[in-house]
């Protein structure tokens, strides 16, 4: 059997990473020295390359004008993008097209997939701080208005289904939400469904509370009142949420991953350099110890990204996630303590790094809460 990529996706790669190559993640000041948000918006520039290079195209069906790849292409990209901290909603934006492609309506796809493969819409993601989509979408509450009853003894009077959905509900740490063009937000409807509404973030019904993540991006928390969305923009077929659930997962580990193997590179490099007792650091037992276990995580995290990547199986994809959550943090820890002080300067770009690496830590949950998931999903399999 052969496991390697194919050719369509390592020319994916080689083009993200020629891309990226150009970008510099000591460019953007310290969330503390700045004392909020490190930029009002994301990387327009970087954004309008991507899309020049035909990168936000190629999770887009070829009928739509893009090169129809799917998730293992969608993360060898974000592994790029993880090295050098892109400043992007690449992987919020690549998870809706794919999550549209595969569960939108054709008319749905027809007037949204064209506009993200040429990079002219920008989607965030609600919820990406939940650790599944039933939690985030018990958080939203979507309903549509129903005639009123006529004097006459009838049936209950049934929703119009030309009439649009309304919102209902708050979301917290959404993503790029203030600059993005959408926002794809899960609603549960009171007949137990789960939907996923495209919505405005400059709309009626729609309010953005300023909230600073960890990295100092802007986040929002998004409340919905009563806010309409009309049905072409409602993706209601089922396992939808689920869908977009597994990507956005799979995609912070990739991203995860891509931090990490720089991060290592860096303190490899500072190691093979810095100097004590006459001899590089590098060369002395603990520190040589030190630098394997995280090379040994490393590849367990790719491991289990590719696994998830290539399944988008609940399982595959929460043994992942507990590995890139772990894994990250333990590589980000290390270089920090082999760089001594020098790694708390805010001239040298490891604590940009180790910001990054606690956000994607915590995204759609710590490592504790996908081993509870794991041991549930785990336990519904078992015979008896």
């Amino acid at each position: 059997m052969d496991f390697t990529f194919t050719e369509e996706e390592r020319a994916a790669s080689e083009a993200a990473g020629a891309v990226f190559a150009k970008v510099v993640p000591d460019s953007v000041p310290s969330p503390s020295l700045t004392g909020g948000a490190v930029a009002e918006d994301f990387d327009r520039a970087l954004w309008r390359r991507l899309a020049g290079s035909d990168l936000l195209s190629l999770f887009v069906a070829p009928e739509h004008g893009g090169a129809g790849l799917g998730p293992v292409a969608l993360c060898l990209v974000l592994r790029e993008a993880g090295r050098v901290l892109a400043r992007v909603p690449l992987l919020e934006t690549a998870a809706a097209a794919l999550t549209l492609q595969t569960y939108g309506t054709p008319e749905l796809q027809r007037t949204r997939l064209p506009l993200i493969g040429r990079g002219e819409l920008a989607v965030s993601v609600a919820a990406s701080g939940r650790t599944g989509h039933e939690a985030a979408a018990l958080a939203v509450t979507a309903t549509r208005p129903t005639p009123a009853p006529s004097p006459s003894p009838s049936p209950s009077p049934a929703s119009n289904p030309s009439e649009p959905w309304l919102l209902d509900g708050i979301q917290t740490a959404v993503p790029w939400a203030q600059t993005a063009d959408l926002v794809l937000v899960p609603a549960h409807t009171a007949e137990g469904r789960t939907l996923l509404a495209l919505v405005d973030p400059a709309g009626q019904g729609v309010t953005l509370a300023e909230q600073i993540s960890t990295t100092g991006e802007r986040y929002a928390e998004l409340r919905l009142d009563a806010a309409p969305v009309r049905p072409l923009d409602v993706i209601e077929a089922e396992g939808a949420a689920e869908h977009l659930h597994r990507l956005m997962a799979t995609g912070t580990c990739a991203l995860a991953l891509g931090l990490g193997e720089r991060v290592l590179a860096m303190t490899s490099a500072y190691a093979g350099e810095r100097e004590q007792f006459g001899h590089p650091i590098a060369t002395f037992q603990a520190v040589a110890v030190q630098a394997a276990d995280r090379y040994i995580d490393l590849r367990a995290m790719e491991a289990t990204l590719w696994q998830a990547a290539w399944r988008l199986d609940p399982t595959d994809v929460a043994v992942a996630k507990i590995w890139a959550a772990e894994g990250v943090r333990r590589v980000v820890q290390t270089a920090q303590h082999l760089h001594g002080g020098f790694g708390a300067d805010t001239d040298y770009p490891l604590h940009r790094f180790h910001a990054w690496a606690k956000q994607l830590e915590l995204s759609l949950g710590p490592a504790a809460a996908h081993e509870e998931a794991l041991g549930d999903l785990l336990a519904a399999h078992q015979p008896g």
